[in-house]
């Protein structure tokens, strides 16, 4: 991903609901019953951690048995330390005592229950990129660096990039969207776009990161980041099994499936816009002009577009807000027509309230069209015809729109067959009309029609446009 690209813009749920999601996170809920339960006989190591002998009464505190238990209470009460939930006194004597951030939990708004929870998140994606050491062990109980084949940095980038792409598979759905399988996730990450058949060096690689992506993911959901659906153990017993031919559904489920939770979109997002990436959120336009909701859903799919305007409408009365819609869908810069189709389907939302505002621009040049176009889809009496010189300007301004919103597509295509058949002289007058946009528009008619020969008619029209436009 590049930081200078704008990311997808996603639909979150309300702070208040994210943070009772973040409260009932069993990491967090754990590391605040252990930062409750500390006292001054409590004792830690040289690096905050709990010392052995206070492990087993934490792991009974939490309710935690077998051979992992001992682990999970050391992973909390660590989540405890670094979010802040415990102060450690004293290092030399490992006391400790309440950190400020636990009364957070209970007394704070959601924005800093949120904070905590992003903190616990910080110290589980540090941890899900150490490796497994228990296999690096040598004969003292030492770890073995010397066979220990590990990047820090290109593991946490790795993981980051893992979660990127994840969020940007399902940045459009505050539900997380529909689960990934890991094997195309962890393609997503390795495979280059442009490779056509994967290599078996590529193919080998991304088995390696699935593996690891397996453990990885079982760390992150306790903290609330994801839903996991392990890879199923019987491919890990047999790690020579290959699907006998294509397979199903159910069997893709087997290689493991992950979703980002409602509360990771949020906790992703936060990580992304802390990286210098542009990572818009429904309503973060809602307090603002008419001008940048207009600008700033340019870019949107249609549906975060309509939610994104109807937050904004429901801050503004009717009548107003549709003036402020107008004034700000004029322009003759290239991202104008773009500007009017949104304003458009703004107005749309408004509904039969805005006429008054719409009848003031009837005899505008450059709203004057989409103007008599929303009265009469409004059912108004009483609307002007409009001009041939204004229905070819607005033609190309929605083209032009179209263009700027879906580059080639289908639809365009079909728009433009259907313009090219509306009269034979559609082309010999078009290339008249003096809107910035129009030779741009006609060579893309030109591209796109299907027949040779309207698109030449097409191309020619442009080339004159161009002409006239001086360019």
């Amino acid at each position: 991903m590049s930081d200078s690209s704008p990311l997808p813009p996603v639909r979150l749920h309300p702070e208040a609901e994210l943070a009772r999601d973040a409260l009932s996170t069993p990491l967090l809920s754990r590391a605040a019953r252990l930062a409750r339960w500390a006292g001054p006989d409590t004792r830690v190591d040289a690096g905050g951690g709990l010392v052995d002998e206070q492990l087993p009464a934490a792991a009974e505190l939490l309710g935690l048995s077998g051979d992992d238990a001992a682990a999970d209470a050391s992973e909390a009460w660590r989540v405890a330390v670094d979010a802040g939930l415990v102060e450690v006194v004293d290092e030399e004597e490992g006391t400790v005592r309440a950190g400020e951030d636990l009364a957070l939990l209970t007394g704070g708004s959601p924005q800093d229950v949120l904070a905590v929870w992003l903190a616990a998140v910080e110290t589980v994606l540090a941890d899900a990129s150490v490796p497994d050491l228990d296999g690096l062990l040598d004969a003292d109980g030492e770890v073995d660096l010397s066979a220990l084949d590990w990047d820090p940095e290109a593991e946490a980038e790795f993981l980051d990039g893992v979660l990127g792409n994840l969020y940007l598979l399902t940045a459009g759905d505050a539900s997380g969207g529909a689960p990934v399988p890991l094997p195309a996730l962890a393609a997503s990450v390795l495979v280059p776009g442009d490779m056509g058949e994967p290599t078996n060096d590529v193919l080998e690689r991304v088995s390696d990161a699935m593996m690891r992506l397996d453990d990885q993911f079982r760390m992150l959901e306790p903290v609330g980041l994801v839903e996991y659906q392990p890879v199923d153990e019987a491919l890990m017993i047999d790690a020579d099994e290959e699907p006998a031919g294509p397979v199903d559904d159910t069997d893709v489920s087997r290689y493991g499936m992950v979703r980002l939770t409602p509360l990771g979109l949020y906790g992703m997002r936060a990580r992304l816009l802390e990286a210098g990436f542009e990572a818009p959120a429904v309503g973060d336009l809602a307090d603002k002009g008419a001008d940048a909701l207009l600008d700033g859903t340019a870019a949107f799919p249609p549906a975060a577009a309509q939610a994104e305007t109807e937050q904004w409408l429901r801050r503004r009365e009717a009548l107003t807000a549709a003036r402020e819609l107008l004034a700000a869908a004029r322009g003759s810069d290239a991202g104008a027509p773009l500007r009017r189709l949104r304003c458009q389907q703004a107005l749309s939302l408004v509904g039969p309230a805005a006429e008054p505002a719409l009848r003031e621009v009837l005899g505008d040049a450059e709203l004057g069209g989409l103007a008599r176009v929303w009265l009469t889809e409004q059912g108004a009496a009483d609307v002007p015809a409009p001009t041939e010189a204004m229905v070819y300007w607005l033609t190309i301004d929605t083209v032009a729109a179209q263009l700027a919103a879906e580059g080639n597509s289908e639809e365009l295509r079909a728009l433009v067959e259907g313009l090219a058949q509306q009269h034979s002289g559609f082309f010999a007058a078009v290339w008249r009309v003096g809107h910035p946009a129009t030779a741009d528009v006609l060579e893309a008619m030109g591209r796109l029609h299907p027949d040779k020969k309207v698109a030449k008619e097409a191309r020619k029209a442009a080339f004159k446009a161009r002409s006239q436009q001086g360019g």
